[in-house]
């Protein structure tokens, strides 16, 4: 998987494995990163005895993993996706560089008032992470002015993002056409797995629908909790999040804390797996 990255984005592998640190954060390479370590990961699982024991129901993911989530679903190739991923991360960076946003996390805030206090102040919804964890995004002072009055209001932890733009808002309406100009050229096919999307926490599994969903998904808020609610209603309890890093597990527990939630990151974790 990493020599067919390298063939799409020239010395991605060498970034990943060994750095250095600001440029595998930078936007040419971070999401691109994610994106096939990711698959890379979901493929050394399929290669394992114990993925004949698991019959996926959904796919999904959280933002970017969105397009991972469209990749597993075998709606797209790895390639194509792989070339997606950056274009979409180009066209976002470019419209955070042109109209300065910003981004704050809020815990433990009722959610209606956050919600109308956006509405007050021009400020965006983001993220539905979790009950007790939502992002809110938008023009810098606007985001400013929300998070005042949620402390006003009692809020005790509003936690401004080191990020360079205000992502899942309207200031990234420049990107989406740009977007869906490169989401036409690509070769779309049915989801083998319904893939459930951050836009209306949704299946979906048509080419055109998914493609929708991919253009919307840049400036709508993430419908993280809608999403893992819609699937554990269809009876599924267990989860597995293939990828760098733990943070969704959180959030799922948070959301429904009878969900069970497996990491896959690392290959012990594929001999951990409780089946």
């Amino acid at each position: 998987m990493f020599d067919k990255a390298d063939r799409v984005i020239k010395g991605l592998t060498q970034v990943i494995f060994n750095g250095p640190q600001e440029k595998l954060t930078s936007t040419a390479f971070c999401q691109p990163a994610i994106f096939t370590y990711s698959i890379a990961a979901l493929y050394a699982f399929q290669a394992h005895p114990k993925f004949h024991y698991v019959d996926p129901r959904f796919t999904a993911g959280l933002s970017l993993g969105e397009c991972t989530a469209v990749a597993a679903a075998g709606s797209l190739s790895f390639e194509e996706a792989l070339k997606l991923v950056e274009r979409r991360s180009f066209f976002m960076e470019e419209a955070a560089k042109a109209k300065k946003g910003a981004m704050a996390a809020v815990i433990g805030f009722d959610q209606a008032k956050l919600v109308a206090i956006c509405r007050e102040t021009g400020a965006e919804v983001a993220n539905y992470n979790s009950p007790e964890q939502i992002v809110i995004t938008g023009e810098a002072a606007k985001v400013a002015a929300a998070c005042a009055k949620i402390k006003e209001q009692g809020g005790k932890r509003v936690i401004p993002l080191e990020v360079s733009g205000a992502f899942h808002s309207s200031l990234m309406a420049p990107a989406v056409p740009k977007f869906e100009a490169e989401l036409k050229k690509a070769d779309f096919k049915p989801a083998r797995i319904p893939v459930v999307s951050n836009v209306n926490g949704q299946p979906a599994n048509k080419p055109e629908n998914i493609r929708l969903n991919l253009a919307q998904q840049i400036i709508s808020s993430v419908q993280w909790v809608e999403s893992v609610q819609y699937i554990a209603a269809q009876g599924v309890v267990n989860f597995l999040e293939i990828g760098p890093g733990n943070v969704l597990k959180g959030l799922i527990r948070k959301i429904n804390p009878d969900l069970t939630v497996h990491n896959i990151r690392k290959p012990e974790d594929l001999d951990g797996l409780p089946f």
